[in-house]
């Protein structure tokens, strides 16, 4: 009877107060999630708060209370949007709420702008915020905001991953090759920087699939904009130019940029033409990038400015131009000519660890490079809700020559390389609805041809080519060409909230390689056959079914592919009457996980299986003289290599702190059916041929960066850590040894307006690098390298800089430590639109610079002639 009072008693406590749970979902004019709603609920407009909750990522909301009252008052709101408010019930529900955008006008508001602002999953940073008296470019902005990097090869990273688009109002102008956009767009022309976090490029798989990337947007002041940019510079010691204009039209319907530049102080403008493309979809089997088998021995390039180091003459223009011709259908054409020539002076020392000895061998260098190239992209895209097409036709064509004269131990080497390469290469992406789900059809088919032949003066390797006599040139020539054929179709259907895309495709691969060493001497001519002539013909198939599993609900993006293979090889050396065959069946899955745990953190994982069975330039039986030390051959079976790969990532970003932060592991091991094995020589000549034995090889690493913007002092401070561990078998003179390689290293990066008068930038990097081959244990190798920037505003429209750097290496007997030092000062005169610029660099006239690695079993110290220390005036007109 005691229970069953107690039992009453309880329920009447509790029933006195009615417990409810309201559910439900925020959406924007859009009908889509609003991430960081504000929802409360009280008794009634002026009311104390009873609950509150926010949206979730996906829009999503839950509020938990207890209330004795009938009716309940709730209001949502969200900042930009008009706020909404209703009485409800006080029971359980789910509610669905859409909010628009305010269109209210705020009276006497005295509004302060922020450096950036979220919507959605749009991050828009101000760049009036983070731009000073010295910014021209939108690059020179862009490495001031938290979260976003911009590399020294000009590739812009956000949150460490590579940006997939660069948009210029919502536009992909430059397909990739979006430096000469950064370098050129002025700061003042731009409002904002947008990053387009979860974007996905083809509107027609928005709701289908999710990128793991995120993409960069510019956007203009003006909804017209005609700008660009002219300058005309001189100098001495030597006699310097340089010149540049680039004209821009950016509007709705047209976009184009075109610009010619050229100079000989050291400005390498072959960078803004450089392709950061992330393919839109698949596996890339196929590319068109030239890759060379012969080469002359160079110079390794210092870790700094090219203005520092190369001496150079360089001509590029660039076409650039992109028409809407009608509703969502874009033309757009891509032309860059390159013409540019480098000389290369200084000397490399080398130290061979071998099992029983060590080698010293000393390359006094000087290298003249001829570069040509005609790149272009022709594009035709419709990306819309209901249809998408993308036809690229590439055409590419290089004319390089390079002359190559080293003084090794006393012995003076001359080296000629002509090495022309041609591409053609024409990509395919078709997407259409057919019912209830999506038809896909994609196409990548190229042809590519190489004609290379390197000379050297005199001959070398006497013993194994010449009987052990002396003779005066020895001729490798290479000839390869490739052409290739990639097709897929498939269909995408969304089942039970799981997107399915299962597709069906076949490649086909056929490769030519022919090679022929001479030996040329004045009582002799041959063409050397057997072991040094190649006739290689390479047959490749792959016939594959794919299924792709994409599932997109609650904070949780889960993609799962898998792939089925079937891969045959044919190869037939006709000079060596050599055959091969090969057939697997292959599966190699791809998952990856990503959820968003809170809306400042975010973390994935992701791992995945994957074969590779080399190419044509690991395959060839006969040597080839890759350069006057070095005889390469691969007389074994077909490379198997076998790989797992795994990685995690966790992100943390709060823009209203406008903190960011990343850290990151992965790690591969490889299975390899092939062991290489390298013989040295005493004057350090390297043979190189590969041996039928499995082997492993493992690597990790770890990543991690953080950057914060601190908006009362002016200042973004950026900070960053990595290891690299690496360890694989190698041998070296008939014997096997274990290899590995440890690599830590720390990197310091900030900007700062320390008064109206004065603001700096420093980047700080520190490594240490240790090798151990089998029991020996190479001295570590320390490198540190500092640079201070120092910009002193005299007046509005004028200001000097100071830029100093500092590098050390702690192996190197001489030149340890390097320094430099170069001013500027430049005057704007802002009714014309006109600055004038004097710089004068390396003030203190550094004459060169050591920089120090290592292989697998061996150091390398590069000394590297500088340029000398010289003044330039320009003009540069703003239009």
């Amino acid at each position: 009877m005691r229970k069953a009072f107690l039992y009453v008693l309880t329920l009447a406590v509790f029933s006195s107060y009615a417990q409810s749970h309201l559910t439900g979902k925020v959406l924007n004019e859009n009908d889509q999630g609003l991430s960081g709603a504000t929802v409360m609920v009280s008794k009634d407009s002026t009311g104390t708060i009873l609950a509150y909750g926010i949206s979730s990522g996906e829009g999503n909301f839950k509020v938990k209370l207890n209330s004795e009252l009938d009716s309940l008052y709730l209001k949502i709101s969200y900042i930009g949007y008009k706020s909404k408010s209703q009485v409800i019930q006080n029971t359980d529900q789910k509610l669905e709420v859409q909010l628009f955008p305010s269109s209210e006008e705020l009276k006497e508001v005295l509004v302060k702008s922020k450096e950036i602002e979220q919507r959605g999953d749009t991050l828009n940073y101000s760049v009036s915020a983070f731009t000073d008296q010295k910014d021209r470019v939108i690059a020179d902005v862009l490495k001031k905001m938290p979260g976003i990097e911009v590399m020294p090869g000009g590739q812009i990273k956000y949150q460490g991953e590579p940006i997939e688009k660069y948009y210029i109002e919502g536009l992909d102008l430059l397909e990739g090759r979006y430096s000469l956009a950064n370098n050129n767009i002025a700061a003042k022309d731009v409002s904002q920087v947008q990053i387009l976090e979860n974007h996905q490029p083809i509107k027609m798989l928005d709701s289908l699939e999710f990128s793991e990337r995120a993409s960069l947007n510019i956007k203009l002041k003006k909804e017209v904009t005609v700008s660009g940019n002219a300058e005309l510079g001189s100098g001495f010691s030597p006699l310097l130019w340089k010149a540049r204009v680039t004209p821009m039209l950016f509007t709705k319907k047209n976009q184009a940029i075109v610009t010619y530049q050229a100079n000989n102080t050291g400005n390498d403008v072959s960078a803004e033409i450089r392709d950061f493309t992330i393919e839109d979809f698949g596996r890339e089997e196929f590319d068109i990038t030239k890759k060379d088998l012969l080469s002359i021995r160079q110079l390794a390039e210092p870790p700094f400015s090219q203005e520092r180091w190369l001496d150079n003459n360089v001509h590029l223009g660039s076409v650039n131009y992109l028409i809407r011709l009608k509703k969502d259908i874009d033309l757009k054409a891509n032309v860059s000519y390159l013409n540019d020539a480098q000389k290369q002076i200084g000397n490399t020392q080398t130290r061979f660890f071998t099992p029983t000895d060590t080698i010293d061998l000393l390359e006094n260098t000087s290298n003249d490079l001829f570069i040509n190239s005609l790149q272009s992209k022709f594009t035709l895209e419709r990306n819309t809700n209901d249809n998408y097409l993308k036809n690229k036709l590439e055409i590419n064509g290089f004319w390089n020559t390079q002359r190559g004269f080293i003084i090794n131990n006393s012995t003076e080497v001359q080296q000629q390389l002509t090495n022309p390469y041609s591409a053609i290469r024409n990509k395919l992406q078709f997407l259409k609805p057919l019912g209830k789900q999506l038809v896909t059809f994609r196409s990548n088919t190229g042809y590519t041809e190489a004609n290379q032949s390197l000379q050297i003066s005199p001959g070398q390797f006497e013993t194994l080519l010449n009987d052990g006599e002396a003779y005066q040139k020895l001729q490798q020539t290479v000839e390869t060409n490739t052409f290739f054929t990639d097709n897929t179709a498939g269909f995408t259907k969304k089942i039970k909230g799981v997107a399915v895309s299962p597709e069906v495709g076949i490649s086909v691969k056929n490769e030519f390689l022919g090679s022929q060493l001479r030996v040329l001497d004045t009582n002799r001519q041959e063409t050397l056959g057997g072991d040094f002539e190649n006739k290689l013909d390479v047959l490749s198939s792959r016939f594959y079914l794919t299924s792709k599993f994409i599932y997109k609900r609650n904070n949780w993006n889960i993609r799962l592919t898998t792939p089925v293979s079937f891969r045959s090889f044919d190869i037939e050396d006709r000079s060596l009457n050599e055959n091969q065959d090969l057939s697997r069946l292959t599966f190699e899955p791809n998952l990856y996980i990503r959820k968003k745990i809170s809306p400042f953190w975010r973390t994935s994982i992701s791992a995945n299986l994957s074969n590779d069975f080399g190419d044509i330039q690991r395959l060839y039986y006969g040597f080839i003289l890759n350069n006057y030390r070095n005889l390469q051959r691969y007389n074994s079976p077909i490379p198997e290599n076998f790989s797992q790969n795994y990685s995690w990532r966790l992100r943390f970003r709060n823009p209203l702190k406008s903190l960011f932060a990343n850290l990151s592991y992965s790690f591969n091991r490889t299975k390899r059916n092939l062991l290489y094995s390298n013989e040295i020589g005493l004057n350090a000549a390297t043979i190189f041929e590969a041996i039928e034995q499995d082997n492993f090889s493992n690597s990790h690493r770890i990543n991690t960066k953080a950057s914060k913007y601190f908006r009362t002092i002016s200042t973004t401070l950026s900070i960053g850590a990595n290891y690299i561990f690496f360890n694989r078998e190698q041998i070296l003179n008939s014997n096997l040894a274990d290899v590995k390689n440890q690599n830590i290293g720390f990197n310091f990066d900030l900007e700062s307006e320390i008064t109206d008068w004065l603001s700096s930038s420093y980047t700080g990097n520190i490594n240490y690098l240790q090798t151990r081959f089998e029991t020996s244990t190479f001295d570590e190798i320390q490198t540190q390298q500092h640079e201070i920037d120092l910009f002193f505003y005299l007046t509005d429209n004028q200001y000097f800089s100071l830029n100093s750097e500092y590098y050390y290496n702690n192996i190197s007997e001489d030149n340890q430590e390097n320094y430099f030092l170069n001013f500027n000062y430049q005057y704007t005169f802002e009714e014309l639109g006109l600055d004038l610029n004097a710089s004068w660099n390396n003030v203190l006239n550094t004459d060169e610079f050591v920089r120090v690695s290592n292989t697998e079993f061996s150091y390398v110290q590069s000394t590297y002639l500088l340029r000398p220390s010289q003044f330039l005036v320009s003009v540069k007109f703003l239009f």
